[in-house]
């Protein structure tokens, strides 16, 4: 064996036994998923991830899961300015085709209501429970390239969002999404003056934390923004749902 080749066999060894402790950590993959039924008996796939039992689609119930009826508005654009703590859901614009891909839209209150929107077993997160599920994917490697914060990616749907031209987002190089499994969908939101906007461009997600009387938490997942943002909007508005499992 000459001196070079040698060489470039210890330097390849010495990279070897080095690379572990010098690398990023990287996610795992997905291995435990499952489905639950829905009262209706829509289903719905759901993922492990970390410690959590997640939906995996966004929530397209009509009724509380003992049967009886969620309200909804006629026509699906009437404004619920001022009421008192309306319990409706709505197809996006009225319209069922873009709620079987996209789900339906909740104010806070249907979706905290007691009778529960959730499958059995399941219920809307908190905002706690939004935490652990973002605190987890940034501690292990779910961020992009070398943001650990840049977690949209993981989290969103390999389709369905509007396109856009920046790397590390959402909306860019769409199949590379979803490593979490977690298939968010960009469903929108339903104003409290009747108004719909962003299907396809942002996932607004209720949480079932109340941060102030008339305001309660969310999470958002947009097709240009790298990191999930976190908010608090009227509980009149319409948003999508995501159940974790009890």
């Amino acid at each position: 064996m000459n001196i070079l080749k040698a060489f470039l066999i210890c330097l390849v060894s010495a990279l070897l036994i080095a690379l572990p402790t010098g690398c990023k950590k990287t996610a795992t993959n997905v291995i435990e998923k499952g489905t639950v039924k829905d009262y209706e008996g829509n289903s719905y796939p759901t993922v492990k991830i970390g410690s959590q039992w997640w939906m995996a689609k966004n929530l397209k119930a009509t009724k509380y899961n003992n049967g009886e009826q969620i309200g909804t508005t006629t026509p699906y654009s009437l404004s619920i300015t001022g009421a008192t703590s309306p319990e409706y859901h709505w197809a996006y614009q009225g319209s069922e085709s873009i709620a079987a891909i996209y789900g339906r839209q909740y104010t806070w209150y249907a979706a905290t209501d007691s009778r529960n929107v959730c499958p059995a077993g399941w219920h809307v997160p908190s905002d706690t429970e939004w935490s652990v599920l973002t605190d987890y994917l940034a501690a292990n490697g779910y961020g992009y390239q070398t943001s650990s914060n840049a977690i949209s990616k993981s989290l969103a749907a390999t389709s369905g969002w509007l396109m856009y031209a920046i790397t590390g987002v959402p909306g860019n190089d769409q199949v590379s999404n979803n490593r979490t499994g977690f298939g968010a969908m960009p469903g929108g939101l339903r104003l409290a003056n009747g108004t719909y906007q962003n299907a396809g461009e942002t996932a607004y997600y209720w949480s079932s934390t109340a941060d102030i009387p008339a305001l309660s938490s969310y999470r958002l997942i947009s097709f240009d923004i790298n990191s999930v943002q976190a908010g608090n909007l009227p509980k009149e508005s319409g948003m999508s749902v995501r159940c974790v499992k009890d």
